[in-house]
């Protein structure tokens, strides 16, 4: 019998050396500036009790949850066979082997969950961040996966919009240091979206109408309109959300559109205060030089996740690369309320790994030193040069200097070849004439130079 073809579940993907150093300097880079903004580490398991994911994301979410089939531990007497259970499963009969549990569908429903099981320990305002794998039963493609990493970065326990400020900065933040320049962080409120739904008949059609108009990027006006008419929407209400949906110009004509259409409202007025708050401390000079967003005030962003209560974020990378938004987020002031604990008001905000690496590799921005792991490599020219060379590359890697010796006794070309191949920068030859001078030669294979210190300076002082 053939033996099977090793292969990888769908959406998911192994990454070799060089993908986890270009993807570690953009979780350093993130991790970086969460910690200088006084954010704290949490992590969360990789899979939770299944009634603290189902009913948090709208129809849409719960739909792409991963529900994890029972190993048998849980109950052994009901237990069936892994195959009996599998099969009632695909043909939507009741099965013993679904667990009440599921893969985690993002980091901020598990974290609203840690609040709620230790707000009576935390000190708030609490800062997180949290960089995890995530999992959705999504359909793979481009720029989207089952398994992906995100980070999350959260303020619970603070009502002020200082922390939205915060947050926008720290997209700027990162998306500078990571040579983005060309990002946009569009913001809109879901106050204004309530107001929509306000004057289209009343609050039970917000989410109808959030989860159609989440989709304008991707099937146009026409199909939007359609989905809000099979949905039960009314002609007139469905010509107001077009006129709603097709507000543009600049920030401030934005602003005064929007005004002009649901300002009357009471959610209206405080959706567009909210805007005006955070337009107001990030344009006009009102900011630190150089920490100034790219703020893109964009009513038709709806974030189709149902527990969002106020300012929302998405950010979009660089027009020249073709990709969805590669990070956001936004205010959820009842979060913590799904799990029996009120009054915990939170806001945060999500980085999109796996995009911004793909983004960041489409535009050639990750810097040269991120191919670099070892630096240096100690040829291996016999049993008593290797000897020499070990003790004296255990002293280099004390000094922080990643180094590796050749395996074996090989000719020059071939130990040539391997550092060629590993973009080793540096080779270090020491050979019976160095050995008995106390010296040792570093050949600059980048530049193709050479030089001959002392072993001794080289251990202590580097090169």
């Amino acid at each position: 019998m053939a033996k099977p073809t090793p292969s990888l579940p769908k959406g998911t993907r192994d990454f070799g050396p060089e993908v986890v150093r270009k993807r570690n300097y953009i979780l350093d880079t993130i991790r970086g500036v969460f910690e200088l903004y006084g954010f704290q580490p949490l992590e969360t398991p990789a899979m939770e009790n299944l009634d603290t994911l189902m009913g948090k994301y709208g129809e849409e979410g719960d739909k792409l949850i991963f529900k994890i089939l029972n190993n048998g531990l849980d109950e052994p007497d009901k237990q069936e066979s892994a195959r009996e259970g599998f099969e009632k499963v695909l043909e939507g009969r009741n099965s013993t082997s679904l667990t009440e549990k599921a893969l985690k569908y993002d980091l901020t429903i598990p974290f609203a969950r840690y609040v709620a099981m230790n707000h009576g320990q935390l000190t708030f305002p609490f800062r997180r961040y949290q960089i995890q794998p995530v999992w959705r039963a999504d359909k793979p493609q481009k720029g989207r996966y089952r398994e992906f990493t995100q980070c999350d970065v959260d303020v619970v326990g603070s009502n002020s919009l200082l922390n939205e400020v915060e947050l926008a900065v720290i997209y700027h933040s990162v998306m500078t240091r990571l040579g983005l320049y060309g990002y946009e962080l569009r913001i809109n409120s879901r106050k204004i979206l309530s107001a929509l739904a306000e004057i289209c008949g009343g609050s039970d059609k917000l989410t109808d109408i959030t989860i159609a108009i989440d989709k304008l990027d991707k099937i146009g006006m026409d199909k939007v309109k359609a989905e809000l008419a099979g949905r039960g929407l009314q002609p007139e209400q469905i010509q107001s959300i077009q006129r709603y949906l097709e507000i543009g110009g600049t920030n401030a004509e934005k602003m005064q559109q929007a005004a002009t259409l649901i300002g009357h409202t009471d959610a209206g007025s405080r959706g567009l205060e909210e805007l005006r708050f955070l337009l107001d401390h990030l344009t006009g000079g009102n900011h630190a030089p150089g920490t100034s967003p790219n703020l893109v005030v964009d009513f038709t962003l709806a974030r189709g996740l149902n527990y969002y209560t106020g300012l929302i974020f998405e950010v979009k990378a660089p027009s020249t690369v073709t990709i969805g938004s590669i990070g956001g987020g936004g205010r959820y002031d009842d979060l913590t309320g799904l799990f029996g604990v009120s009054g915990v008001p939170g806001v945060g905000v999500s980085f999109g790994v796996d995009r911004i690496y793909d983004v960041i590799e489409a535009l050639q921005l990750f810097p040269d030193a991120v191919h670099t792991g070892t630096q240096v490599l100690f040829f291996n020219l016999g049993a008593q040069e290797s000897k020499a060379a070990f003790v004296l590359m255990q002293q280099l890697r004390g000094t922080g200097v990643r180094c590796e010796i050749y395996h074996e006794a090989a000719k020059f070309d071939k130990q040539f070849k391997y550092a060629e191949k590993k973009n080793i920068p540096y080779a270090i030859i020491l050979g019976s004439q160095e050995l008995s001078q106390g010296t040792c030669v570093i050949k600059d294979l980048v530049r193709g130079e050479q030089k001959t210190i002392s072993q001794e300076v080289l251990a202590h002082q580097g090169f």
